[in-house]
Formats: C-alpha cells, sequence, structure tokens
C-alpha cells in the first residue's frame, strides 16, 4: 500500500527524532551520591572540570548526569564510599627503648572536593579496591611506627586520643596527595611483651587499692562512732522515756486505787441491798415454783398413768404383730428352705443319674470297642494264619510238583549242594571264637578233638534232613546205584562219607 507523500516526510521526522531519543538515552550517564564519573574526550565544557599544569582536562559529575558524546567522549566511576583498615604495628621501640605493639582502626574515603576526585582517578582507576586499601594501609601503618618511636610508653599509654591525632595529622597530608582523606582514626590497644604496661599500672593499682582500704577503714571507724553515739543517745533516751513512763504509772495507779476504793465501797453496799432485795425476790419466786411443780407432778402424774396404759395396749398389740410376722416368716423360710432343698436333692439326682449313665455309656463304648478290636485282630490272625497255611500247601505242592518233575538224581543234586551251606553254618560258631584253648594229653589229640567237632555234626546231616524234611539221602543214593552203572569210587561212597568230605571241605 503506497502511502500519500504528505505523510511521508512527518514519519521521517519522527523516525529520526525517535532515532536521536534512542541515542540521547543510552549515552547519557547518570551517578548516585556514593560515587563520581569521570568524563575525559573532548568538548568537556567548562563546569566541574579538573585541569593540571599540562593542560589535561577531566569533567567530574557528582551526584547527576552527563551526555557521553559517542566518539569523542567517554566515562569512568569511581567509588566514593568508606572504607575500614585494621593497622597494626610489629614491635617498636619507642623513645625508652622499650618494644611496644599498636593496634588501630582507620576509616578512609576518597575526598570530596575536585581535585581530590581526580587526585584519585588518576591513581586508582582501573585498580581493584584492595589495591587502594593496601596503599592507604602501609601508608597509615608506616606514621604510626613513626610516631610511635618517638613518644615514651607513658604518653601513648595515657594519651591515646593525642598519639592518634599525631598519627592522622601526618598521614592526612600523604593521604592527601593520593585523594584519600582520613575520616577517622583510633587506637584500639596498646600492649607489650615485656611486662613494661603492667608494671605501669601496679604502682597505681596498689596505690588505689591502699587509699581505698584506708578510706573503708576511716569509713568503718567512723560509722562506729557515729553508731556508739546513737546508741548512747537511745539508751539515755529510753532510760529518760522509761522513768517518766514509770512515774506516770505511779500516779495512775494511785488515782486509779482511790477510785477504786471509793466504787468498792459503794458497790458492796449497793451488792447488800441488792442482795437483801434478791434474796426476797427468790424467796416468793420459791414459793410460787413449788406451787407450779406441784400442779406440774400432778398434771405429769395423770400424763404417765395414760401413757401406761396406752403403752400396754400399744405393745399387746406390737408383740403379737410381731408374733404373727416372725411365725410367718419361719415359716415362708422353712417352706423356702424345703422347696431349695427338693431342688437341690433332685437336681442331684438328675446329676447322678446323668454322670452314671453317661459312664455306663462309656464304658458299653469302652467294651464295644475292645471287643471290635479283638474281633478284628482275630480276624487278622486268623487270616494270617489262612494265608500262611495256604502259602505252605502252595509251596509244598510246588515242591511236590518240583520233585516229581526234577526226579530223584535232581533232588540228590540240589541236597548236596545245600551240604556245604549247611556245614558252613554248623561252623560259623567256631568262627566267631576270638580265643580258644586247646589242652593236649601229648597224643595229639586235642586238636583233632577239635577238627572232628565239625566232621561228627555233619555225619547227623543226613539223619537230622530225613526228620525235619522227610527225604531219605541213603535211600535215595541207593535208589540211583541200583539203577545204573557202577560208578567211580567217590560215587559209591556211603552218605555218612559224602557228608564227611563236604565237613571238610568247609571246614578248610
Amino acid at each position: 500500500m503506497d502511502l500519500p507523500e504528505y505523510l511521508i516526510i512527518p514519519i521521517i521526522v519522527v523516525g529520526v527524532i525517535f532515532v536521536l531519543g534512542l541515542a540521547f538515552w543510552a549515552r547519557y550517564k547518570t551517578v548516585g551520591p556514593d560515587e563520581a564519573m569521570i568524563v575525559t574526550g573532548s568538548f568537556l565544557g567548562s563546569k566541574n572540570i579538573s585541569e593540571d599544569d599540562s593542560g589535561r582536562k577531566i569533567k567530574i559529575v557528582r551526584g547527576g548526569g552527563a551526555f557521553i558524546l559517542p566518539v569523542f567522549q567517554q566515562s569512568e566511576f569511581i567509588s566514593l564510599l568508606s572504607h575500614k583498615l585494621d593497622v597494626s604495628t610489629p614491635e617498636v621501640y619507642t623513645e625508652q627503648g622499650v618494644p611496644v605493639i599498636a593496634d588501630g582502626v582507620a576509616i578512609i574515603k576518597v575526598g570530596g572536593s575536585i581535585e581530590d576526585v581526580a587526585t584519585a582517578a588518576e591513581q586508582f582507576i582501573g585498580k581493584p579496591i584492595e589495591a587502594l586499601k593496601g596503599e592507604a594501609q602501609e601508608v597509615l601503618e608506616g606514621h604510626l611506627r613513626a610516631i610511635l618511636g618517638s613518644m615514651t610508653v607513658e604518653e601513648v599509654y595515657r594519651n591515646r586520643d593525642k598519639f592518634a591525632q599525631e598519627v592522622q595529622g601526618v598521614a592526612a597530608r600523604d593521604l592527601k596527595k593520593m585523594g584519600l582523606q582520613i575520616v577517622s582514626f583510633t587506637i584500639k590497644d596498646v600492649r607489650d611483651k615485656q611486662g613494661y604496661l603492667d608494671a605501669l599500672g601496679k604502682p597505681r593499682i596498689a596505690a588505689v587499692k591502699r587509699d581505698a582500704e584506708i578510706a573503708e577503714a576511716e569509713a568503718v571507724r567512723d560509722a562506729r562512732i557515729q553508731k556508739a553515739n546513737a546508741e548512747e543517745q537511745g539508751q539515755k533516751a529510753e532510760l529518760l522515756r522509761d522513768t517518766n513512763i514509770a512515774e506516770a504509772s505511779k500516779e495512775k495507779e494511785l488515782k486509779v486505787a482511790s477510785f477504786k476504793k471509793d466504787q468498792d465501797t459503794a458497790k458492796a453496799e449497793a451488792d447488800q441491798a441488792y442482795h437483801i432485795q434478791e434474796a426476797r425476790a427468790k424467796q416468793t419466786m420459791v414459793e410460787e415454783q413449788m406451787k407450779v411443780e406441784l400442779v406440774r407432778k400432778d398434771r405429769e402424774i395423770d400424763l404417765q398413768e395414760k401413757e401406761i396404759v396406752v403403752r400396754q395396749k400399744q405393745y399387746d398389740a406390737e408383740v403379737k404383730k410381731k408374733a404373727d410376722a416372725d411365725r410367718y416368716a419361719v415359716e415362708q423360710a422353712a417352706e423356702a428352705d424345703k422347696a431349695r432343698r427338693m431342688r437341690e436333692a433332685d437336681a442331684l439326682q438328675y446329676s447322678i443319674e446323668t454322670q452314671a449313665r453317661a459312664s455306663a455309656e462309656q464304658k458299653r463304648l469302652e467294651g464295644q470297642a475292645v471287643a471290635d478290636a479283638e474281633r478284628a485282630k482275630g480276624t487278622a490272625e486268623a487270616e494270617v494264619v489262612r494265608l500262611r497255611g495256604l502259602a505252605e500247601a502252595e509251596a509244598k505242592e510246588k515242591l511236590a510238583e518240583a520233585f516229581q518233575k526234577f526226579g530223584e538224581a535232581a533232588v540228590l543234586d540240589i541236597i548236596v549242594k545245600m551240604l556245604p551251606e549247611l556245614a558252613g553254618k554248623i561252623a560259623q560258631p567256631l568262627s566267631s571264637i576270638d580265643k580258644l584253648t586247646v589242652v593236649d594229653t601229648g597224643k595229639g589229640e586235642g586238636a583233632a578233638r577239635v577238627s572232628n567237632y565239625v566232621t561228627e555234626l555233619m555225619s547227623t546231616a543226613p539223619e537230622m534232613l530225613k526228620n525235619v524234611s522227610g527225604i531219605d539221602v541213603e535211600s535215595l543214593i541207593k535208589n540211583l546205584t541200583s539203577k545204573s552203572k557202577p560208578a567211580p569210587a567217590v560215587a559209591q561212597q556211603s552218605p555218612h562219607e559224602l557228608v564227611s568230605l563236604e565237613a571238610g571241605a568247609a571246614q578248610e
């Protein structure tokens, strides 16, 4: 959208004014009362200008503002705030040669005049505040040592204000050259490591203590004298007072005794007349009282008689009523006790019957349980016996079938194979003997008897096997030998010899 020509120029003017306003606002610098602005460059004007001998100029602005021309001028700021310095010296020898240490506090700031601000700006702009404080502290400590060395310890100790003023006066001139001024300077402490100051104070302390003790003793003495005089005057006054009191008491007692005498006389006369009149009045009164008493006695007798009759009737009624009530109470109590005892007897009977029934039921159940257990046990044992018999019968039947199937030769073979095991079982007791002592007669029969013991036992094995199982080993062997051809020498031996051979093998 094109603007009309008559609006272009005003808009340009407004824009130029706005840009100039922003530039002015950006370049106009203000300072507070606690700082100063140093303006350097050209076109500084003539107000608040500091010029040195060489013709160099700077403009100093405090508590106001100034426009800093771009390109031609620049600004720096310096603080006018005060700074605290702790000033201390090492041991410094005084005029008397006594080493003393002094501590002080100084408050410094940049001077308020244009010359002071210009001087401080020339020396400290661009440096940190610590640099300003350090230089000022060195100046103060140097002058403090110099003044301390020109004075005696007594002068420093007794007049610290004068000492501080001299240090401040000397150091102020040097600090003025730096654009600084001393706001205040105070000596905090003066001390030494040799005890010189303590020695200076001891005579004065002793004198003060002495004067105080003397003054205290004199005050005590004066107080005692004053107290004694006061006590003496007090005692005299008390004695005089007691004397006057005694005389006054004496006069008073005399007057009181006289008055009392007259009073007692008058009182005695009055009492006598009073007693006579009182006796007469009492006599009349007694007579009247006796009459009244006689009338009262008569009335009391009548009342007592009537009360006796009433009480007799009341007693009869109460006794009868009480007797009836007691009888009724006894009857009711007897009935209640009878009912209670009957209920207790019924309850006891019911309890006994219940316990008896419970006991009988318990015994019945216990007997039934025992009978059931015995019955079950007998059934189980019978079943075991039956099953065992069946098993034995079945085993015998199987054995008989096996014998029938195997034949006599097979049975004899089984028996012969069992003989070594039987011989080992018979000889097992001998193997468990730890130690055996054999007594020999000298013919070698002791050892032979031990070795023949098993052989003799095994020789009875066929007879034992026949008695136990019914198998006749000798008959089996004879039947087999009669049916077959002649066998070798070993096969033609008797059963007893076979058993002996098996026993020997088992013994070996």
